[in-house]
């Protein structure tokens, strides 16, 4: 059973799909990518220090953000939930409200010796999300789909607001980017049913239309980034 939000999803999804099959392309998740944002590397990264760090990612639908990061080498785990806002709160239902101050997010744990962080803000600012959206992503409104970042060290937050100035420095994007930076002072992982959403209904119109392109396009522009097998939350077993 979908849940409001869900339904929503579901609904633009197909809306969609069904618009490109009145003007004659098929619609199937198979979809070519939409466009995307080449960007440059930051000037700045953090160094390659021991031990997994954990940065939580706040960019519109949480789906599509953890299969991006799911299909990114040196990713050692990928969470959605949610971030912002009290534990209390913390639950799908009452954060689709957008009265509790959580975004949906993803966790995002990797090894800096595989993955550079600021290699993970070039794809997240690129492909995953349009940081230039305020208090939206696509298909999605409300502030519990901004574009947020929750860092868990000085170094991070230090890279990441250079970065930001470095993108709105070149114009990068039409529009200055709207991301909010601050510390992370709490992560709750959303509901099991929401994990390793994009791997296991790839044919799920919302999915299909708008979160397998931007897969697409991380295979295409970080191509030495990009692995074919998901890294999945719950290990559970692929479906059509």
């Amino acid at each position: 059973m979908f849940r409001s939000s869900q339904f929503s999803r579901l609904s633009l999804g197909i809306a969609a799909i069904g618009a490109l099959a009145i003007t004659g392309f098929v619609a199937a998740p198979s979809l070519a990518a939409e466009d995307a944002v080449v960007i440059p590397a930051p000037a700045m990264d953090a160094p390659a220090s021991d031990g997994v760090q954990t940065v939580v990612l706040s960019g519109g639908c949480f789906w599509g953000v953890q299969g991006v990061f799911q299909h990114t080498a040196g990713v050692v785990n990928a969470v959605s939930g949610y971030a912002g806002g009290n534990k209390s709160t913390a639950q799908y239902d009452t954060v689709s409200t957008g009265t509790t101050g959580h975004a949906e997010s993803v966790q995002v744990k990797y090894d800096p010796k595989k993955i550079s962080y600021g290699k993970l803000l070039q794809i997240f600012f690129s492909v995953a999300h349009d940081p230039t959206q305020l208090n939206r992503q696509g298909p999605d409104s409300g502030t519990q789909y901004r574009s947020a970042i929750w860092t868990s060290t000085p170094e991070q937050k230090k890279v990441t607001d250079a970065y930001i100035a470095q993108l709105n420095a070149a114009k990068v994007y039409s529009k200055p980017i709207v991301t909010k930076v601050g510390p992370l002072e709490g992560f709750y992982p959303a509901e099991a049913y929401h994990q390793d959403y994009l791997t296991l209904h790839p044919n799920q119109p919302y999915i299909a239309y708008n979160d397998l392109p931007k897969v697409e396009n991380l295979k295409k522009i970080f191509a030495e980034n990009y692995i074919e097998k998901p890294t999945l939350v719950s290990g559970a077993k692929l479906t059509d």
